[in-house]
């Protein structure tokens, strides 16, 4: 059979074979497993700044989603010590003093107890591209490549289920639809708690994704 002619699955089988192939790490190979079946990780970072190419991871948050339930109870929850301190900019956004990251883990090792929480579970997140690509570039000279797992995104879910409401002719072209993380919570009349911490933004949207799935399926 021709390259070219081989169905969906059969380019995703090649590719993950090609990943597995070139993983730096084989004890990593578990998060190329199927993933549970109705089982996600939201997940939310906070860093030094906006840049993916120079600023740091400082806190990483993620709790387990199975079905309609958030496992509080199986929650992940790092502070990550910076290698180059952090601003007073930044300082005043997510309150994480130099002192309080102190002991944090280095790199490396919250990288090791992320994945290990994530396992093969799709991503679940708000904005998740920025934090995918902010544990990208601390994984990628671990493993030699970035995370493996499904992404799913909380805003374009949110966007979907915005433009089936509306009316044909404003469906025709980009709709203008206010993403914003407290548009969101509160249109979907969901709690919303302190933000700009790591954990509470995971919390927020995994119960933005839950009710959203809902929402679909009704």
């Amino acid at each position: 059979m021709k390259l070219s002619l081989l169905p969906a699955h059969g380019w995703r089988a090649l590719k993950r074979e090609w990943l597995l192939y070139h993983l730096g790490d084989p004890s990593f190979r578990f998060m190329f497993d199927p993933p549970p079946e109705n089982e996600w990780v939201a997940l939310d970072c906070e860093t030094t700044g906006l840049n993916v190419r120079t600023d740091e991871i400082i806190s990483i948050g993620a709790v387990r989603i199975v079905g309609n339930r958030i496992m509080t109870s199986e929650r992940l929850e790092l502070l990550v010590r910076p290698e180059r301190g952090v601003s007073p900019e930044s300082v005043r956004i997510h309150r994480l003093r130099e002192r309080d990251l102190a002991q944090g883990l280095p790199i490396d090792e919250a990288m090791k107890r992320l994945m290990h929480f994530i396992g093969s579970r799709p991503l679940v997140g708000y904005y998740l591209e920025f934090d995918v690509a902010m544990l990208n570039r601390a994984l990628f000279p671990m493993l030699g490549q970035g995370l493996p797992q499904a992404k799913i995104e909380v805003s374009s879910l949110y966007y979907d289920y915005k433009f089936r409401q509306l009316p044909a002719y404003r469906q025709q072209g980009n709709a203008d639809i206010d993403l914003r993380f407290a548009t969101l919570m509160q249109d979907l009349d969901l709690p919303q708690h302190e933000a700009h911490d790591a954990l509470n933004d995971a919390v927020m949207a995994a119960l933005a994704f839950i009710k959203l799935r809902h929402l679909r399926a009704a």
